[in-house]
């Protein structure tokens, strides 16, 4: 295949796609499709909620971060036709391919909790975060200051399902917000946030130099947390739970899910091997097994030499891209393909708005200083030169303190 005239299409725009089809550039026709018109800085996505990022921040265009060397279609891939080598968008004309790169991520797996997909907020995108900003604002504008604190309590419950790294970023986030309303608007008692996690431990895949930090971050930030607890239903303005087999229902203002992925809905379709739990098998060249034109990565590839902590995240996709956009070079030339060993490059949390745990070469720093350096890590991770340079400016020349939970007449 001549290099200028190879078309390599890019299915997915998340940090898979974006920094493949970065890596790419010049390799031949490169073509991202992606139903939003924006890349997504995931990790900083409850700085958003807080208000300690904008969103063009962590959410630039597509238009913005490519160049000449990639074009972006918008559209929902609905298939892919592996023997006539076509992309099946919604609504537009089909896309051909002679290579083409799976990089869709994954969906919330609500694991068929009943009432949780009809009334839980997920937190994927920046419209999740905007709904449930919206959703404490209205909570608390509904809130009289004279209402006694356990009547306050209980009309203020917000539960995280999932205690993953997601779920202590998130709700430590949201009980910083909600305890500065209270001060702000002279609230009686306090905000209840709550984490409901299945295990026996929050973070349960995460090493003890950080747990420490997790724990008391919970702690000041007043979190609830209910390990070995399983969620059996949510309705409209509650949370029923399970734990030691006896079941609580509780009024909630809201539900945001955080409790795990499945397999993209298009990955279903496909007629390639996937194992068990739907991820494509790949090669350790990333290539799906028994398709060489085809290569997969990110949230629902099943690649083996990975350490375990790396599943599921961002930092993972980082580094597969770098390797898929290689190989696809290597496959171009009919040269020899590559491998590597996907190693974790370091641990960082926000715990609420104030603080962070950072873990890099086995030392743990923690508090403001370590929110002014995860701030610092991942502008140096964000995808073009160019934007780090714009973002990087912003946020230490002009600030980043979070946004009040004013009320909605009042906002800005």
């Amino acid at each position: 295949m001549a290099d200028t005239k190879t078309k390599i299409v890019i299915v997915g725009g998340g940090f898979g796609g974006v920094f493949t089809a970065l890596d790419l550039g010049g390799a031949g026709e490169v073509t991202i499709i992606s139903d939003e018109d924006h890349f997504l800085f995931t990790p900083m996505l409850y700085e958003y909620l807080s208000g300690e990022v904008e969103a063009w921040h962590i959410a630039p265009e597509y238009k913005e971060l490519l160049d000449e060397n990639a074009h972006f279609v918008r559209g929902s891939v609905t298939d892919i036709d592996l023997d006539a080598r076509q992309v099946i968008v919604a609504g537009r004309d089909s896309v051909p391919y002679d290579i083409v790169i799976l990089a869709v991520g994954g969906v919330t797996n609500y694991a068929g909790v009943s009432g949780a997909a009809e009334h839980t907020i997920p937190f994927r995108k920046l419209a999740h975060a905007d709904r449930l900003r919206q959703r404490m604002i209205a909570a608390l504008d509904h809130i009289p200051p004279s209402l006694p604190p356990q009547d306050v309590h209980r009309a203020l419950t917000f539960a995280v399902v999932g205690g993953g790294a997601s779920g202590i970023e998130l709700s430590t986030k949201m009980a910083d917000l909600l305890r500065d309303a209270f001060r702000r608007r002279a609230l009686h008692g306090e905000p209840r946030v709550m984490v409901v996690e299945m295990s026996d431990r929050v973070v349960p895949g995460m090493g003890d130099e950080m747990r420490s930090f997790v724990d008391t971050s919970l702690l000041e930030s007043r979190v609830e947390v209910h390990t070995e607890t399983r969620v059996v239903g949510v309705g409209p303005n509650s949370i029923t739970l399970e734990h030691a087999g006896a079941h609580t229902e509780l009024e909630t203002a809201a539900v945001v899910w955080v409790a795990g992925v499945r397999p993209n809905p298009l990955v279903e379709k496909l007629n390639i091997e996937k194992d068990k739990r739907g991820l494509i098998v790949v090669e350790p060249t990333l290539q799906v097994k028994g398709h060489d034109n085809i290569f997969a990565l990110g949230d629902t590839a099943l690649a083996k030499d990975v350490v375990p902590t790396l599943a599921g995240t961002a930092q993972l996709a980082f580094q597969e891209a770098t390797l898929v956009a290689r190989n696809v070079r290597e496959f171009q030339r009919g040269g020899k393909l590559h491998t590597k060993h996907f190693v974790e490059l370091g641990e960082a949390l926000s715990l609420g708005t104030e603080s962070a745990a950072i873990l890099a070469a086995g030392q743990v720093l923690s508090g403001a200083l370590a929110r002014q350096a995860r701030f610092a890590m991942y502008t140096s991770r964000l995808p073009t030169w160019h934007h780090r340079l714009r973002v990087g400016a912003s946020w230490f020349l002009g600030g980043k303190e979070p946004r009040p939970l004013q009320p909605l007449g009042l906002q800005g």
